[in-house]
């Protein structure tokens, strides 16, 4: 498949998640198998206003291709932030949320917010489309809720207005993450559209990525919350997605190491006050699922040095398996 003119031949997306999908992390899931790979998405005013912390957020990870995702509710901004996130970031395409549930984000008209308005978030598009020279991808939901899914003429709105990509999670924003995703409304959403669809939610292994793509027909899948603490899951994907039996997770040891490996990346992006803050998630997150973890998990939650994570990455490869 492409987006635009850039030739993807991984489509398997690792999901943009606000607070998670930073440089670090989406250097693993990339070094992983993950194919594309897209920023936490960064506000185009905060961007317009040159606040620092919001570009920091736009830093481009090797080993995958990746874009930059950015939100907002005025063309103009929108705009302006799209020139200034490539200029700053040097991603391969931009990417515009219209699909965050966040009542912060979608009840300001941001995010999930424009499906309320899409004649509104088709000049936006257009005003991006033109004022970037990378191709411009929309991500999306089915709707504000039940009583409005209104995805199917949405995307063919932005496909009209210059969308090189659409990808679907298959979730109205009330739903939130709860509830099961209709992959059929993604099926027609790529009946109707000539550019690429990509199908996103509840795809969690293997199994569920092949099903996926035979149940909605998509160029390519999206995976967010089930790569949380297992980034392995791209590998299992590529495995299932060949036809091919995945040998399995590594050893504990070697999570163990990547995690490590992980919160030194974050370190050298944040700062280490910053790595260990957010590692207390991360490496509770690499736990899950692991026999007799509870006693470090709460250790996790008071980490403040490298040093600390050293420790109790040293001691969990010695006490569990």
């Amino acid at each position: 498949m492409y987006i635009g003119n850039i030739e993807v031949n991984n489509p398997v997306f690792l999901a943009p998640m606000a607070g998670v999908t930073d440089w670090a992390f989406r250097t693993i899931c990339a070094e992983l198998g993950a194919g594309v790979t897209v920023t936490e998405m960064v506000s185009s005013r905060a961007l317009v206003y040159q606040d620092k912390k919001s570009a920091k957020l736009l830093r481009k990870n090797a080993g995958s291709i990746c874009g930059a995702q950015i939100f907002g509710n005025d063309p103009a901004i929108m705009a302006e932030g799209a020139r200034l996130a490539l200029e700053i970031s040097g991603c391969d395409f931009i990417d515009i949320n219209m699909g965050c549930p966040m009542p912060k984000i979608a009840n300001s008209g941001d995010g999930c917010g424009l499906m309320r308005t899409p004649e509104l978030a088709g000049e936006i598009l257009s005003a991006v489309v033109k004022a970037v020279d990378v191709p411009v991808t929309v991500k999306c939901r089915l709707g504000w809720d039940k009583g409005n899914i209104n995805v199917l003429d949405f995307t063919k709105r932005m496909e009209d207005n210059g969308a090189a990509m659409v990808a679907v999670h298959g979730r109205t924003r009330a739903m939130l993450y709860t509830g099961v995703a209709d992959w059929d409304y993604i099926h027609k959403v790529k009946d109707q559209l000539s550019i690429p669809v990509i199908a996103n939610g509840d795809i969690t292994g293997g199994e569920a990525a092949v099903k996926c793509m035979k149940r909605t027909g998509a160029d390519g899948i999206m995976i967010g919350r089930s790569t949380f603490g297992d980034p392995w899951i791209f590998e299992e994907v590529a495995y299932a997605l060949r036809g091919e039996a995945y040998p399995g997770r590594p050893v504990l040891a070697d999570r163990i190491a990547m995690a490590v490996k992980q919160f030194q990346l974050s370190e050298e992006d944040h700062g280490e006050k910053i790595a260990c803050l957010e590692a207390r998630k991360h490496f509770a997150w690499y736990l899950r699922g692991v026999s007799h973890a509870s006693f470090y998990k709460r250790e996790i939650t008071s980490l403040n040095t490298m040093a600390d994570i050293y420790r109790v990455a040293k001691d969990v490869v010695r006490d569990l398996k």
